[in-house]
């Protein structure tokens, strides 16, 4: 955990301590029965937590109170994933709690980071979708919008990530999530979620069709909320997760004939639906899991929705004026069918008002420009997971084909690919494609991103609707991201700017005055001297590998992906490892950091963490590269874990295959840092450099629209690359020759895919990457110039708050009064 800011003591702040310190005593004594000389320090992370939550509480109940004596619009939020992290200091920061509750540790002779740093991630989300929603409701509360974010309780995290020599290793991650501090049940708030089963047909006495669904399974959706305390402590909103429960806990029918583990084997299978994040979908009942998991979340957020929209007393085809649902990609799109089931056959709407009111609520952000990523599921799961909702969606096809139809008639081929049904073998509905016929509002992420969405995504839809289209880049919470992540810093920007820029992100233009200020510039480099000190700590009482901070830290921490391309990175790390091994260069000193997570199933993202971890071993052992060149690979890449890299990187690499991000978070945080970019013209990169000036991003590599040609046209050899660079050859040929693994053919599939077909276009991109790279290493040897870049990056940053891109969701998509 990184130092928290130490502001010198004021009377405020001693009075405050005392009140804490008198606090944490009752805590202690009377919730946990123990006196201070037997408080285990988890012990004192609970009492500080509970102290933390009462003041919480009260600003949630005061914001609650406030509102319904004023009811207004509200969003709904929903996302399979929420990566919130720690949420102690998160929540002392917000507050303005931190010095007093230093103090009041302090007085007791604790250390106040030593016993948060026990605190647990919470385990509810895997990369930049989960964080970009954590960011996204805490600016909600900061700015005192009213909303609420709707996930899911699991138990367990995606897995922790452990290492068998290099090779990557899933251990379960459990986080504790039933003795959270930060989560209160509302059993009373339970619904009742439906499954399986069969649609019995009937009429209404007026012929309409009015089918009932007769479950086949039912279970429990049981909510816990944890409060999301705006900076300042203005205003609170809620963070609701759902845990499945079985509706009967023992079926004493079962029991009492002896059966006694099949007595209870329902509640067992009801509750994996909120077991684990994401699991596995390679076995069937794997993807069925993950089905049930997805429809779970928007039953049970929909039951709350209605549930807080009829205390309005206003008609149901007014639902759009006082409820705006938000779907995080496509994992909620079912709320689309389910929406539609209540609205038809609980509140008998005609079908075309019932259209026009889900229209109106929902809206869409799509995520991914990767065909493969856009979620499918096969018509004979749905049609017997959820046997209703397939007739819905049915429904809803027959609609949008005879609009299109009448559009450009019977035998277009456009027609075959908006359909919500893809045919084939196997016959998939398509979520994307439900997504956008049933939002009002289709947004991508980034400029770049948003224009390929309609240009090669689904250029159809575009066609059809283009005034749903629309582009809302993505942001990130400065609180999180720099006031705790990053104390020292943040503690020059309040002395330089005041304490304002936190919540005003913009001001940080104030700063480019100080560009030519060399004891401005000193104090800054000293900052990023210090971060880096406190990583290789970290790293040296972890992995027990010493970095050199006075070396360029070259950091790429991000979900393991092809597309991401930590492969590219790798390959010019041996490149500068052969230079200095092989050609007795002289490398300009180097730290590569690399973190990142494979998912379970995805074989060749894990090839390539054991390439990097071998050449990691590899270098590290190498007397040679003493003082040149070290690699780490950080093991179970979490927000704890960024909130220590991030500050302490000179460089931030973001090096995509270009069209292939949507936009990116990681990039923001590490530029906000002061980490200058190496990366190409892709998602949010390229509006990162058209703010920071081309002269202070290191760009490189192909276009997204040469990508694509090359691609259409078939044109990408990659052999040939090879073949005229004699350096990427010989990088290439140490994959094969046994160097860094006594196994010769361990990386032969790297090889191969690379020679072969190159998907994502790594030798297209390497000598241009090596380049950068050049430039980079001459442009860090002059440190006062680098650094005035970076602080130059950092003045013109403000626009990637996420206060900046939810007040847009807000007043464009949302129509949220206030806003």
């Amino acid at each position: 955990m990184p130092d928290l800011p130490r502001n010198a003591s004021s009377d405020q702040t001693v009075r405050e301590a005392a009140v804490i310190q008198q606090e944490l005593a009752s805590e202690l004594k009377y919730r946990l029965a123990r006196t201070p000389e037997r408080a285990t320090e988890d012990d004192w992370l609970v009492a500080i937590c509970m102290v933390v939550r009462r003041r919480v509480i009260t600003a949630l109940l005061a914001t609650q109170h406030r509102r319904q004596a004023n009811p207004a619009k509200k969003v709904y939020y929903l996302s399979m994933e929420f990566l919130v992290g720690r949420s102690l200091v998160s929540n002392l920061l917000s507050l303005g709690m931190l010095e007093p509750a230093r103090m009041a540790m302090a007085n007791l002779g604790l250390d106040l980071e030593r016993i948060a740093d026990r605190e647990h991630d919470a385990a509810l989300g895997n990369g930049g979708l989960g964080r970009l929603a954590a960011c996204f409701v805490e600016s909600l509360a900061t700015m005192d919008l009213p909303g609420m974010g709707c996930g899911i309780k699991y138990d367990y995290g995606l897995f922790r990530q452990e290492f068998d020599g290099p090779a990557q290793v899933e251990r379960a991650d459990f986080w504790g999530s039933d003795h959270s501090p930060w989560l209160i049940e509302r059993a009373d708030e339970s619904c009742i979620v439906n499954l399986y089963g069969h649609v019995e047909e009937s009429h209404a006495a007026d012929g309409a069709y009015r089918p009932a669904w007769i479950p086949g399974n039912t279970l429990l959706g049981i909510p816990h909320d944890m409060p999301i305390i705006g900076y300042g402590g203005r205003a609170a909103n809620l963070l609701r997760l759902y845990s499945a429960r079985a509706s009967e806990v023992l079926e004493m029918g079962v029991f009492n004939a002896g059966d006694y583990v099949g007595a209870v084997q329902h509640q067992i299978s009801t509750e994996t639906i909120s077991k684990v994040l994401y699991p596995s979908d390679e076995p069937s009942q794997g993807r069925e899991l993950r089905l049930i998991q997805e429809y779970f979340l928007t039953a049970c957020a929909m039951n709350d929705i209605l549930r807080e929209f009829s205390e309005s007393g206003l008609p149901i085809e007014k639902l759009h004026t006082r409820a705006a649902i938000q779907l995080n990609d496509t994992h909620p799109t079912l709320v689309i069918a389910e929406l539609m089931r209540l609205l038809v056959d609980h509140h008998k709407l005609p079908w075309d008002v019932a259209w026009s009111v889900t229209q109106a609520t929902c809206s869409y952000t799509n995520h991914t420009l990767l065909p493969e990523a856009l979620e499918r599921w096969p018509v004979d799961l749905m049609t017997r997971v959820l046997p209703r909702h397939m007739q819905i969606i049915y429904e809803i096809n027959a609609r949008m084909l005879r609009m299109a139809r009448a559009r450009w008639g019977d035998g277009d081929p456009r027609v075959a690919a908006v359909s919500l049904i893809e045919e084939g073998g196997t016959r998939h509905v398509r979520m994307a494609h439900l997504a956008i016929v049933g939002s009002h509002s289709i947004n991508g992420v980034a400029q770049l991103h948003t224009e390929l969405i309609k240009q090669s995504l689904v250029p159809h839809f575009h066609e059809l609707m283009p005034e749903r289209f629309n582009n809302k880049t993505n942001g990130i919470t400065p609180r999180r991201w720099l006031a705790q992540a990053n104390p020292p810093l943040a503690a020059l920007f309040d002395d330089t700017l005041g304490p304002q820029w936190v919540v005003e992100l913009e001001r940080l233009r104030e700063l480019a005055r100080h560009q030519d200020d060399p004891a401005f510039i000193e104090r800054l480099a000293r900052i990023k001297l210090a971060n880096k000190e406190r990583l290789a700590r970290h790293v040296h009482g972890s992995m027990g590998v010493l970095l050199d901070p006075a070396s360029l830290y070259d950091v790429q921490i991000k979900r393991i992906h092809e597309y991401k391309r930590q492969l590219l990175h790798i390959l010019h790390i041996i490149h500068l490892y052969l230079r200095i091994v092989d050609h007795g260069e002289d490398v300009a000193p180097r730290t590569h950091v690399f973190a990142g997570k494979a998912a379970p199933g995805y074989a060749a993202a894990k090839r390539i963490i054991h390439l990097i971890r071998s050449v990691a071993r590899t270098i590290n052992g190498d007397p040679r590269c003493r003082g040149r060149l070290n690699v780490v690979f950080l093991p179970d890449y979490k927000v704890t874990l960024a909130e220590r890299i991030i500050p302490a990187a000179d460089v931030s690499e973001q090096i995509s295959t270009a069209g292939t991000e949507a936009s990116g978070t990681g990039n923001m945080k590490l530029a906000l840092n002061g980490a200058l970019t190496v990366g190409t013209l892709d998602g949010a990169n390229i509006e990162i450099r058209e703010c920071v000036g081309p002269e202070n991003f290191y760009a490189f590599g192909l276009l997204a629209e040469e990508v694509g040609a090359m691609r259409r046209d078939g044109s990408y050899h990659p052999a040939q690359y090879a073949a005229r660079s004699p350096a990427l050859a010989e990088v290439l040929g140490t994959l094969i020759d046994g160097r860094y693994d006594s196994d010769r053919e361990q990386y032969r599939l790297l090889y191969d895919e690379l020679m072969g077909r190159d998907h994502y276009f790594h030798l297209a991109d390497f000598d241009a990457y090596a380049q950068a790279h050049r430039t980079i290493a001459q442009d860090f040897n002059d440190r006062r110039a680098w650094h005035r870049k970076a602080l130059h990056c950092m003045a013109h940053l403000g626009h990637f708050s996420s206060d900046r891109t939810v007040r847009e969701y807000a007043r464009e998509i949302w129509k949220l009064e206030g806003a």
